[in-house]
């Protein structure tokens, strides 16, 4: 699948990134309350919503949240996790063309997604649907591939099995100069926060079949990415476990 088809890409992997993918640190929501004056009044447009990760800390820090998410399986799994709360809304729509009235929103917010948008089109329609002095945070759990010798070995898996591992890690705003130039002129200011998950061998396979650049059953590189998956579980884990490490990045700042 091309990496321009970002929309469709995780179909098939919606049931890995619900259970594995992983979550964010709460002290995200305690930024955006002092750095974004986020209070539970606030709406939230949650741009790329996926399954929900994010939304959900949002709703339960009691505001309004209206997930935008193109793909359906996606949205549906989304629909489906946050149910019990009446605040969400979920939108059929993307980053470039969400839907959305003028001056509607508060905080636009996108965590792990906002690699995949289009940066011109894409901040166009958040200076449409935001309101005067609202903010806007693009958030990604950046993995860490060089922390342990585990993490070397998994970053060499994708290297060696990923189908278009390389490319996607160049697509959309996946730099700082390219985030900076988003929120031009206005400054953008960042704050990291560590994070960690840690698995048994069926996590940790489940976590590598979320990531849309990794072979699906059928591929040739499918079960040789799986057996080298096992030997590097197997050389490294602890009690038998394994940890990935994260920087969460915090990109926020306001739209002149």
């Amino acid at each position: 699948m091309a990496v321009t088809n970002s929309t469709e890409r995780f179909s098939s992997r919606v049931d890995n990134y619900v259970r594995y993918r992983p979550g964010y640190p709460r002290e995200v929501i305690e930024l955006l309350k002092t750095e974004c004056g986020l209070t539970p009044e606030a709406v939230v447009a949650d741009v790329g919503s996926g399954t929900g990760i994010f939304s959900r800390l949002l709703l339960e820090n009691g505001n309004s949240v209206l997930g935008i998410e193109p793909n359906p399986d996606m949205r549906r799994a989304g629909e489906e996790y946050l149910r019990a709360y009446p605040r969400f809304q979920s939108v059929a729509g993307t980053a470039e063309h969400t839907g959305l009235t003028d001056r509607s929103v508060d905080l636009i917010t996108a965590a792990q997604a906002a690699h995949w948008f289009d940066r011109g089109k894409t901040r166009g329609e958040f200076a449409r649907i935001l309101k005067p002095g609202g903010w806007t945070a693009l958030i990604w759990n950046d993995r860490s591939t060089d922390a342990t010798p585990l993490l070397r070995e998994y970053e060499k898996l994708l290297q060696t099995y990923g189908t278009d591992y390389h490319q996607v890690r160049r697509v959309g705003m996946d730099t700082e100069q390219e985030i900076e130039s988003f929120f031009a002129p206005a400054r953008v200011k960042l704050r990291k926060f560590p994070s960690w998950q840690e698995f048994d061998y069926a996590g940790l396979e489940g976590r590598l079949l979320s990531s849309s650049y990794t072979p699906q059953l059928g591929h040739a590189n499918y079960e040789p990415m799986l057996a080298e998956l096992r030997r590097i579980f197997d050389a490294y884990q602890k009690d038998g476990r394994a940890s990935l490490i994260y920087d969460t990045q915090v990109y926020y700042g306001q739209l002149a």
